[in-house]
């Protein structure tokens, strides 16, 4: 275990102040990227997405590790996401899919060799006139929408701008890409197909017309497993990364081998004994059935526990899974353990992750919150320190 993070193993609260913090395995982030790179090939790069600070595990500590890994690219949602690499001193390629918001960006952009993705004429027209300026040529990837719906060309309109593209001199189409809706839906794959059809006809369009991107890019994380098709120059996967895939990929692939990266954890401040009939929590939403044995845990809603979970989540405490009673609050939760045999204060409990033999994927939290994954790990709040773990 590295020196940085030989304090930061699982059960192990931060030295000071709240106890409640997520643990972020960056071994099976590791292992993660190098799943993804077997079932792609050879050949085709690996963007890593990290985006919402790495889907909540931290973007800078997950991107300094995937580099180490071999990550040929990162991308991001935002230039100041693009940025926060930069500073931290990630060198490689980064893609800001949402392109950039006025020529302040765009010059931020240019100076710390950010690619924006462009998808409006006037988007052109600032990045060439801030890489002008700065005696440079700006790479840019151009968005085709292709049935998302979202940011991009629409693809009825590739010719007319690629066009339009032409007039600029001090930008480059470097890349050609675009968004699937539901590579993860068996039962759509002719909606998948037809998206695949429309970008391959825009990039014969953009190349007809001078261009020549070196990257064509499609494949989310649903499409790089499911639709090799799609792969083209490199792939963009994002939570089957953070080890998300239940909820992301068609089970018709099977177990894919993906490790979760992330887990929640917090420790048990009080227990009390309530009787029956006693009610707990806002609302009085929970009414004991029996004498119960309750702990309290410092974890809320603003830290990312949702309140969805309201009397209807569990967790680990001490080998054996324990129910959330009562609503979640903003700060704290409560727990029903009474079958939990020798239950005290200080005791750690697993809220998300993997604790023992027993787990609490995302995927569960998610069904149950009836969301997905996705919003479960984002959710963990900058409240909740995250603790790094390698080399154990």
């Amino acid at each position: 275990m590295t020196d940085k993070t030989k304090d930061e193993t699982r059960g192990e609260a931060p030295e000071a102040g709240r106890p409640t913090w997520a643990e972020v395995d960056l071994d099976a982030l590791a292992a993660n990227f190098h799943a993804v790179r077997r079932r792609v090939g050879a050949g085709v790069r690996v963007m890593a997405v990290v985006k919402a600070d790495a889907y909540g595990h931290g973007a800078v500590e997950c991107a300094r590790r995937l580099a180490r890994e071999g990550a040929e690219w990162f991308g991001v949602a935002t230039v100041e996401e693009g940025s926060e690499l930069r500073r931290a001193g990630v060198r490689e390629p980064v893609l800001c899919f949402g392109g950039f918001w006025g020529g302040e960006q765009a010059a931020l952009c240019v100076r710390e060799n950010l690619t924006p993705a462009v998808y409006r004429l006037d988007m052109a027209e600032t990045l060439e006139r801030v890489a002008r300026d700065a005696g440079t040529v700006a790479d840019a990837h151009v968005k085709i929408d292709t049935g998302m719906g979202r940011l991009g060309v629409r693809h009825e309109e590739a010719a007319e701008f690629a066009r339009a593209l032409r007039a600029f001199q001090s930008v480059r189409v470097e890349g050609l890409m675009t968004h699937f809706a539901v590579a993860d839906d068996p039962d759509r794959d002719c909606f998948t197909q037809d998206q695949v059809v429309r970008f391959r006809e825009a990039v014969r369009l953009f190349r007809e017309r001078g261009h020549a991107p070196s990257i064509e890019h499609m494949a989310n994380s649903a499409a790089a497993f499911a639709h090799p098709e799609t792969r083209g120059q490199m792939v963009r996967p994002g939570g089957v990364l953070y080890g998300l895939w239940r909820d992301v990929l068609p089970a018709s692939l099977g177990d894919p081998g993906l490790r979760p990266v992330m887990s929640l954890r917090t420790r048990v401040v009080l227990v009390k004994r309530v009787q029956s009939g006693e009610t707990l929590g806002y609302g009085c939403t929970f009414v004991a059935a029996r004498d119960t044995l309750v702990a309290t845990v410092p974890v809320g809603y603003h830290d990312g526990y949702t309140r969805a979970l309201s009397n209807r989540g569990r967790v680990v405490v001490r080998g054996r899974f324990a129910p959330v009673v009562a609503r979640v609050s903003m700060d704290l939760t409560l727990l029903d353990v009474t079958d939990v045999p020798g239950v005290r204060v200080g005791d750690v409990v697993t809220l998300l992750g993997e604790d023992g033999a027993l787990a609490v994927p995302a995927e569960d939290l998610a069904r149950t919150a009836a969301t997905i994954s996705y919003e479960i790990t984002c959710g963990v709040s900058r409240r909740v320190p995250r603790r790094y773990v390698e080399g154990r």
